[in-house]
């Protein structure tokens, strides 16, 4: 069954003009296209948003302009983590100003705080808002492990709702689903993970190759609930090109040059990142192709 916040969550790219403006039109225009083709929420300013390079202010004017954009026809979740538990906090806050409905707290990254670190952070920050908390698990981005116990430990509190799971271990989901307290949810953070997680009870996906398969990948969950488990397999089987095209370098280099190539101007990526090389455009172009998306 769906979750909270859908089943279908666009983990949104950010609009950039070639001198690396964020652009603020397009990233409204961008969310409604996303809302009315297959999404059920938003991401706004995580890592496929390139939060690590948006200012503050940049930050903020993205949160009010989306959500004015989504309106009531999805939920917007900010994308408020970052290493330093104090700034965690006001971005937490400002994304709740701004109207968001949720945050996405990332493990603090690079510092690698042991467990105990890890609960005060995000214990912190839940208590500063009250928006509801996403808690991000991604050790191959942050360099460490949300552990089990302490997942446990944070799920306890009151407005930590979910954890965006992609750590890739499908096992240590189900006994996260099956000890979790009711009302805590898992989400799966790995496109091509999302229907094995399903049936391990993960209740929806944040998504990057939901920008160009939206409409397909809400088919493939909404057959899984169903319970025609062979047809969502068929609609997963032809969509795994299309994960493997989104992981051809950094995310979001990739998704980038396929919405390019689907018309949509969102722009190249902001320094240190790149735009997609000639030979990855093609591999791309070829996924979308073959799974009959272009």
């Amino acid at each position: 069954m769906k979750g909270q916040f859908g089943g279908l969550i666009t983990a949104m790219v950010t609009p950039f003009d070639r001198e690396g403006k964020v652009e603020l039109g397009m990233a409204e225009k961008l969310a409604a296209w996303l809302l009315d083709n297959g999404s059920d929420a938003l991401v706004v300013t995580g890592t496929t948003g390139e939060g690590p390079t948006l200012r503050d202010d940049e930050k903020a004017e993205l949160w009010r302009a989306v959500v004015a954009a989504a309106g009531d026809r999805g939920r917007v979740i900010a994308g408020t983590g970052t290493n330093d538990t104090a700034h965690s906090v006001h971005l937490t806050r400002e994304a709740e100003r701004a109207g968001c409905h949720a945050a996405l707290v990332v493990t603090p990254y690079y510092n690698r705080p042991p467990q105990p670190g890890l609960l005060a952070h995000f214990r912190t920050v839940a208590r500063a808002t009250g928006l509801p908390i996403v808690l991000y698990d991604i050790p191959v981005r942050t360099g460490r492990k949300i552990e089990h116990g302490t997942l446990l430990e944070l799920a306890a509190i009151d407005n930590v709702v979910a954890v965006k799971d992609a750590a890739g271990d499908v096992q240590a989901a189900a006994r996260l689903v099956a000890e979790a307290p009711d009302g805590f949810e898992v989400l799966c953070g790995n496109d091509a993970d999302t229907l094995p997680w399903l049936a391990i009870g993960a209740v929806g996906v944040v998504s990057v190759a939901s920008h160009v398969a939206g409409v397909r990948m809400a088919e493939m969950m909404a057959r899984f609930w169903a319970g025609d488990v062979g047809a969502a397999r068929s609609v997963n089987a032809g969509l795994l090109g299309v994960y493997d095209a989104m992981n051809v370098t950094s995310n979001p280099i990739p998704v980038k040059a396929a919405m390019e190539l689907l018309g949509h101007a969102v722009g190249p990526p902001r320094l240190p990142l790149l735009q997609a090389t000639d030979e990855q455009v093609a591999t791309i172009r070829e996924a979308l192709r073959s799974a009959g998306l272009v």
